[in-house]
């Protein structure tokens, strides 16, 4: 009879009778050594830095460490790492998005995942809107096919701080473009910061159309960047009725930093690909939720 030896000794007993085996019992998975904990918050934090990129287009590394709560030498290694998987380049100080130059020369948005979805809600939105009302438009994609689809209404007031939206409907007859002043963000192709938000001010609109990068029951609707929390305030503060625009891949998730919960918007038009549970606890929230 052979001799059993090593590990398998935990687990078996050599019997001389008939009597099965007992069955081995499952290994325990292993504890998580610190090791590997440092190497998940690290990639947790690298995709964080690059949805701040991705929005921003550019970040000094100061401002990263602060936001994130690490050291610069820290930030420096993320950098040099998203550098290396060729989605940024650094510069002294911080670092920029890799395609950004192309993206705006070529008056593209990044963010052009799920379109079908988005061109569904924007069509939707476009449909609740009427001739003769002042509007807000939000930058991003989805307000971008809200835009796309009010062409051809009358006597329309339309309030952006997205270049692009401005540019399309600047020079339809019947649209009165506005747009709001501040800090140019390349990604989005947009107007940011404080004078951007203090424009909004003393204004008043029927409808805003917001956007999002993340909407969550809990933590409410979230960005990847802070420059852009106190314009979106601002837009709300101007609007009788608050739209949100978002597909249904937004929900469920978080981002970088909150504007509020669930209680500043009346309607959230999305896609159906919505889950049930999310949006029992949306419309449980008072929201409105229409699918494109």
């Amino acid at each position: 009879m052979a001799k059993v030896t090593g590990p398998d000794l935990l687990y078996a007993r050599v019997r001389t009778d008939s009597r099965p085996m007992p069955s081995a019992s499952p290994t325990p998975p292993r504890p998580k050594t610190p090791a590997s904990r440092s190497r998940e918050l690290g990639e947790a934090r690298r995709n964080k830095i690059l949805e701040w990129l991705r929005e921003e287009g550019s970040a000094r590394v100061r401002d990263l460490a602060q936001a994130f709560s690490v050291s610069e030498v820290t930030v420096r290694q993320d950098l040099e790492k998203l550098e290396t998987d060729g989605h940024i380049v650094r510069e002294h100080g911080g670092a920029y998005l890799k395609s950004v130059r192309q993206q705006v020369r070529a008056m593209a948005l990044h963010h052009l995942d799920n379109m079908d979805a988005k061109r569904k809600i924007g069509r939707r939105a476009a449909a609740m809107i009427g001739d003769g009302e002042t509007i807000i438009l939000d930058s991003g994609s989805t307000t971008t096919e809200v835009a796309a689809n009010i062409l051809g209404h009358r006597d329309m007031t339309v309030i952006t701080n997205a270049l692009n939206i401005a540019l399309m409907l600047g020079a339809e007859p019947g649209f009165d473009v506005h747009m709001s002043g501040g800090h140019f963000k390349a990604p989005t192709l947009s107007l940011s910061g404080e004078r951007s938000a203090d424009y909004f001010g003393g204004l008043f609109v029927q409808k805003l159309f917001l956007a999002t990068a993340a909407i969550d029951p809990d933590a409410g609707l979230t960005y990847p960047a802070l420059s852009d929390i106190a314009v979106k305030r601002a837009m709300i503060g101007a609007a009788e009725q608050v739209i949100l625009v978002a597909d249904s891949s937004k929900i469920g998730v978080r981002s970088f930093s909150s504007l509020g919960g669930l209680d500043l918007i009346h309607i959230l038009i999305t896609d159906e690909g919505i889950r049930d549970a999310d949006r029992a606890i949306i419309e449980s929230a008072g929201v409105k939720v229409i699918i494109a």
